[in-house]
């Protein structure tokens, strides 16, 4: 090969490698500000009952209790450690509480009465305009 020609394909490589660069610069498309985090419902729905059950949602099944308008939103996921049930928020105790086995959750997740063992997951919660957002790790 002539010295010519392999400077024009080095210089013809260069340019091709740098198109989808140029592309993806011209793009309207923006990248979403909140990076794994996925909407589990409406501040709206959250303020009926001041809880939220999400139970497909694209983080898993996802339980937040507070108000939109509270600066200290919980969510977990709401399966049970022990025996897999959904539990349920008791506002009055401030316990997340099993109905298969009594087992107790404090509002950070941790058992605090068993037979379950291990704590409930948690996810960083937040409100972004009228959606309840979750952390997906």
């Amino acid at each position: 090969m002539k010295r010519r020609n392999f400077i024009n394909w080095v210089g013809l490589g260069g340019i091709a490698s740098s198109l989808p660069v140029a592309i993806a610069a011209c793009s309207s498309q923006t990248t979403p500000v909140s990076k794994n985090w996925e909407t589990v419902g409406t501040s709206a729905e959250l303020d009926k009952t001041d809880q939220l059950l999400a139970k497909n949602s694209p983080a898993g099944p996802v339980l937040v209790v507070g108000t939109s308008k509270a600066a200290n939103l919980t969510a977990v996921n709401p399966t049970c450690t022990h025996a897999g049930c959904t539990v349920g928020w008791k506002a009055q105790t401030k316990k997340f509480v099993c109905p298969c086995h009594d087992s107790e959750f404090g509002i950070d997740g941790k058992v605090q009465k068993g037979p379950a063992t291990e704590a409930l997951k948690t996810y960083a919660v937040k409100i972004e305009g009228n959606s309840v957002v979750v952390k997906a790790s």
